[in-house]
């Protein structure tokens, strides 16, 4: 078997992958690098998800890359302008060219002797094993299963006549024009979908069991397009994007501190809309903002469609499936043609890669994250993964940083290998993330922890992280360096560049 030897070896080649080639030219343009990405297209969750509507919930000024401008107008962008925007940096920085498509990345194993990684891989349909080596692994693989959404087991559901679809997988031909559709659900993905549906459909109904906040946002900022008009394009980027970051900070902060007013401030948006008895039924959550994320519909696109007649919101629990539709607890049934399972993501870590370190099998749950991108007592190893508070490319774009700045240290100074070391004593066990929604919940045991206190801490704030990442010692007494013995110093032959 042939093996390439890589400086870096990414998996993933969507938001966060594009973005760390970027990161690697830029900042380490001496080193070479590969984008393994297991599916034939660029784009990760931009290409893999095609429902109707489907879209950012957070602002492109902030989801996009810090070096790339935005420059449509809606700051609410959908898919197809989010993946071209991925597409296009890839192909302006010949990131393209880095990328080996169909190859399903399966496991990797750390040699402390030889200072390298040797990662396999399954190419094509055949599912071929290749094999590489590397100096620094960098996960960009996303936090979620690929194959298959979170379905729960509803009772009956082999009964029904019509047709049930998961987002996740959306039938190219599926044919929902002046038919009756349920769309179960309340999170991102159902607020995306109803109001998108509801155009075609002859009604469509958001059955959801629990209520989510709702808060409506103009899909173009006005600021921003302005500023773009009159300033250069980077300017106006960078203004407004630390803009949206400040506000969305503040906003989070006031959320925390005072709980009960920022739930009457966006409960008065819906209620301005929909009446005080229907917020009060379907859009009163008996959570606090933030406990969950927050599901943002653009110029109202929901709200529209329940007033106008085309939408309706059924809070209720399923009984059972039935021929014609759904049965609730409340014994109501609904009929429909078409019935979405909005019902959320299964989470996958580090994309089900088994990892090995000296021979030593990883068990992550057991590991403990480091700055929120690495892991304890695993060399040379990163993976990018935003923030629930935020937008994803945030985080992102300071790991892919921090990461070049790690790997410029220990070429200064003639190191090999870099492992964060919990020796703290005082650093107490927390979990990965303290969210409440039911997609975090249902994994949040498979996954590292995270600590009690820096570096061990994920404070989901951007303002921290800057300094830590950026602006903080790479060399911080946590971090170990190490060289291997002087047989392996010799670096291997660079087969790509």
């Amino acid at each position: 078997m042939t093996v390439e030897h890589f400086d870096v070896l990414i998996v993933g080649a969507g938001l966060s992958g594009i973005g760390a080639g970027y990161h690697l030219q830029q900042n380490c343009p001496g080193r070479s690098y590969v984008i393994l990405e297991g599916r034939e297209a660029i784009g990760g969750t931009w290409d893999l998800f095609r429902y109707p509507g489907i879209r950012s919930d957070s602002d492109m000024y902030t989801l996009g890359y810090s070096f790339k401008p935005w420059t449509e107008a809606k700051a609410i962008a959908d898919g197809p302008a989010i993946l071209n925007y991925v597409r296009e940096t890839a192909r302006e920085n010949g990131i393209d060219r880095h990328i080996r498509f169909n190859h399903m990345v399966k496991d990797a194993s750390w040699s402390s002797e030889d200072a390298r990684w040797t990662v396999e891989a399954e190419q094509g349909p055949g599912k071929d094993r290749v094999r590489y080596t590397c100096n620094f692994l960098f996960m960009c693989s996303g936090y979620y299963d690929y194959d298959k959404g979170y379905t729960p087991e509803f009772s009956g559901m082999d009964r029904f006549q019509g047709s049930i679809v998961h987002p996740q997988k959306w039938p190219e031909d599926l044919d929902y024009a002046g038919k009756r559709v349920i769309v179960i659900g309340s999170g991102a993905t159902a607020v995306t979908l109803v109001p998108e549906m509801a155009k075609d459909a002859s009604h469509v109904t958001m059955l959801q069991r629990s209520p989510t906040y709702v808060v409506s946002r103009p899909a173009e900022d006005d600021l921003a397009n302005m500023l773009r008009r009159n300033l250069p394009a980077k300017l106006a980027y960078g203004v407004t994007r630390w803009k949206n970051v400040l506000l969305g900070m503040a906003f989070f902060r006031y959320c925390r501190a005072k709980p009960e007013k920022a739930k009457q401030m966006i409960l008065s948006g819906v209620r301005e809309q929909l009446g005080s008895e229907f917020v009060k039924k379907h859009f009163t959550p008996t959570y606090n903002p933030w406990d969950q994320r927050l599901c943002l519909v653009p110029n109202g696109d929901l709200f529209d469609s329940i007033k106008g007649g085309n939408a309706s919101v059924v809070t209720d629990h399923i009984e059972t499936f039935t021929e014609k539709g759904i049965l609730l607890k409340s014994g109501e049934e609904l009929e429909a043609d078409v019935i979405v399972t909005a019902t959320g993501l299964n989470l996958k870590v580090l994309g089900g890669l088994d990892l090995t370190v000296d021979g030593r099998h990883v068990d992550f749950p057991q590991t403990m994250s480091y700055k929120g991108m690495m892991y304890s007592d695993v060399p040379n190893f990163a993976s990018a993964f935003g923030y629930t508070n935020a937008s994803w490319t945030l985080k992102c774009d300071l790991t892919c940083e921090y990461v070049c700045r790690l790997i410029n240290h220990m070429d200064d100074k003639g190191m090999k290998q870099a492992t964060p070391r919990l020796r703290d004593g005082s650093v107490e066990e927390e979990p990965w993330l303290d969210f409440a929604s039911g997609y975090v919940q249902r994994s949040v045991d498979k996954f590292p922890k995270q600590g009690s206190k820096k570096p061990w801490k994920l404070y989901q704030n951007y303002a921290l992280d800057i300094m830590a990442m950026k602006f903080g010692k790479v060399d911080d007494g946590v971090m170990e360096f190490a060289k291997p013995p002087a047989k392996a110093q010799r670096e291997p032959e660079r087969l790509a560049s």
